[in-house]
């Protein structure tokens, strides 16, 4: 099998920007490996995406490793459609003042299986994190989300979030997800959850009674649950991109 070891290191300056894109896409049977740090200067920003549709017989595991200046801004974009097995870990270490937001969004179907595992590390006071990881489970797929902030004894003054939301559209797909808190100070405000649901079925009810069929209206909610981190992406090409191929990925699943 092939396999391909991609290494990518940024650096960015103090009071810099940047937006990084990172596309893995590929076709036949392969192993992707793939590792990206980087490492921002005090009042850096960074905005940073990640797409990974590779093929449905490839494995792809990836490891992100981010460390934060003071008072630095970094926002991450995880998009997962394609692969056979799927490994991300994301980690992102704050300094003083720092802003970090890690959303993420995996659509996953037929045997498909993919984790997530991020780490969040308030390691200076001040810091601010919010991470927002959506799921898509269909047919035997499998997925699991592992989500964990570190709050550190000098890290008062910390404001923490993180959700989870799952979307099960099959009897046989599987979610396990494991939010965690591990805080060490005392003057912080940190929240987490995760939810697993189906489809609404008001929502459907009145979608059908206005003349829309089943598949269809199955297919305008499934696009509306995944558009909430879709429409946080800031590259206006990127974000049209990834709208044509979930409605096109979604519109076929419901017609199957």
């Amino acid at each position: 099998m092939p396999a391909f070891h991609p290494r990518t290191l940024v650096l960015a300056g103090a009071h810099s920007q940047s937006t990084i894109i990172e596309n893995y896409t590929g076709s036949g049977r392969y192993f992707t490996n793939a590792v990206t740090e980087i490492l921002a200067g005090d009042g850096a920003v960074v905005d940073h995406y990640k797409v990974e549709t590779e093929s449905a017989h490839a494995w792809h595991v990836a490891s992100l490793q981010v460390q934060l200046g003071r008072s630095a801004n970094f926002t991450t974009h995880n998009i997962s459609l394609g692969g056979a097995l799927v490994r991300n870990d994301v980690g992102a270490v704050l300094s003083e003042g720092t802003g970090a937001t890690l959303n993420g969004l995996y659509v996953v179907n037929g045997s498909q299986h993919i984790d997530n595992h991020t780490v969040i590390d308030h390691a200076q006071p001040h810091g601010t994190s919010h991470e927002l990881y959506k799921g898509i489970l269909d047919g035997h797929a499998s997925a699991v989300f592992n989500g964990r902030i570190i709050v550190r004894p000098d890290a008062q003054k910390t404001d923490s979030k993180q959700t989870n939301k799952n979307l099960v559209l099959s009897d046989e797909a599987v979610i396990n997800t494991k939010p965690e808190l591990q805080i060490l100070a005392d003057d912080v405000r940190c929240t987490h959850g995760a939810t697993i649901g189906q489809l609404d079925a008001e929502a459907m009810f009145y979608l059908e009674s206005r003349g829309i069929g089943k598949s269809d209206a199955r297919s305008l909610l499934t696009y509306a649950f995944a558009q909430d981190i879709i429409d946080r992406v800031k590259v206006p090409a990127l974000r049209d991109s990834l709208e044509r191929v979930l409605f096109e990925k979604f519109h076929e699943r419901a017609h199957e």
